[in-house]
């Protein structure tokens, strides 16, 4: 027992661990509830193009001397409606479209990168830096995720029509356009709170799988959330301070936790596992 305590203790006397400890458990939470609805939409491409188109923002931004949260958010943002307005205008499929844009974008961004001179680490933007962060890095970590989770959680009934039924949302008078552009922005603003924790690469991992570890052990929306945020959270703070035993990347730690929670539920989950799957004609033979 006092091994375990030590294990988790250890750590946390170091005030960078502290730090990296709260910003993984904000992105891990803000993560995980909209993961949800992105994977009830089937959006999971978008937030692999949004989360790599926003590279060439974060260096103009630099160049330009404005934060760099901001240049990505712009940039996740303009890579969404560019999307849109290719979808609608041409005969190519949404996923093709978000392929051709999101490489293209990313693409863009190595491109000027290589053309600037910064002391910003590639790695630390591709994988995150969470180990780096400041306090003035929590504080916006804080802001806009518990800012997005707000706004989820409020307008969560009318995004989950949206998600599950958007024809029917529009019948009953809801604005679908304005859900679809709103979710849109939600997505961008976790991407950019997700920067910090596990940089461009990783975060779409944080993004769809606790979302989708929690679709194969309940059926219902709310409890849906409840377990996507409780696998985000315990899988930063395992990831995290597992990393720190371990001296690798703490956002991968995450992420590979996040990965072994789905592992066991797609085998064990009571009604949608695997072996739960396998075992019903059996019974009923």
């Amino acid at each position: 027992m006092s091994l375990i305590v030590d294990w988790i203790t250890g750590p946390l006397a170091y005030p960078f661990m502290q730090r990296a400890l709260v910003v993984a458990v904000l992105v891990g939470a803000v993560c995980a509830v909209l993961s949800c609805f992105l994977v009830l939409k089937g959006w999971s491409l978008m937030g692999d193009a949004i989360s790599h188109a926003v590279l060439p923002g974060i260096v103009l931004a630099h160049v330009a001397g404005l934060p760099l949260a901001l240049g990505a958010f712009a940039a996740g943002l303009g890579c969404a409606l560019l999307t849109g307005y290719l979808k609608e205008n041409s005969r190519v499929k949404e996923d093709t479209v978000m392929g051709i844009v999101f490489s293209g974008m990313f693409g863009l961004g190595l491109v000027l990168f290589t053309w600037v001179d910064t002391d910003q680490h590639l790695d630390h933007i591709l994988f995150g830096n969470v180990l780096g962060v400041t306090a003035r890095d929590v504080i916006e970590t804080a802001v806009v995720a518990g800012g997005t989770l707000l706004v989820v959680l409020v307008f969560r009934r009318d995004l989950l029509l949206y998600c599950f039924d958007p024809g029917h949302a529009r019948t009953i008078g809801l604005p679908v356009r304005l859900l679809h552009y709103g979710l849109l922005v939600l997505l961008a603003l976790t991407i950019v709170a997700a920067l910090k924790a596990v940089g461009i690469i990783l975060v779409i991992a944080m993004l769809i799988a606790p979302g989708a570890t929690a679709y194969l052990l309940t059926d219902r929306f709310g409890r849906m959330l409840a377990i996507a945020t409780a696998s985000a959270v315990t899988s930063a703070v395992v990831g995290t301070l597992a990393s720190f035993h371990i001296d690798g990347a703490p956002g991968a730690c995450i992420v590979l936790t996040q990965a072994a929670l789905f592992g066991l539920a797609f085998l064990f989950a009571p009604r949608h596992g695997v072996l739960a799957r396998r075992a019903r004609p059996a019974a009923v033979g």
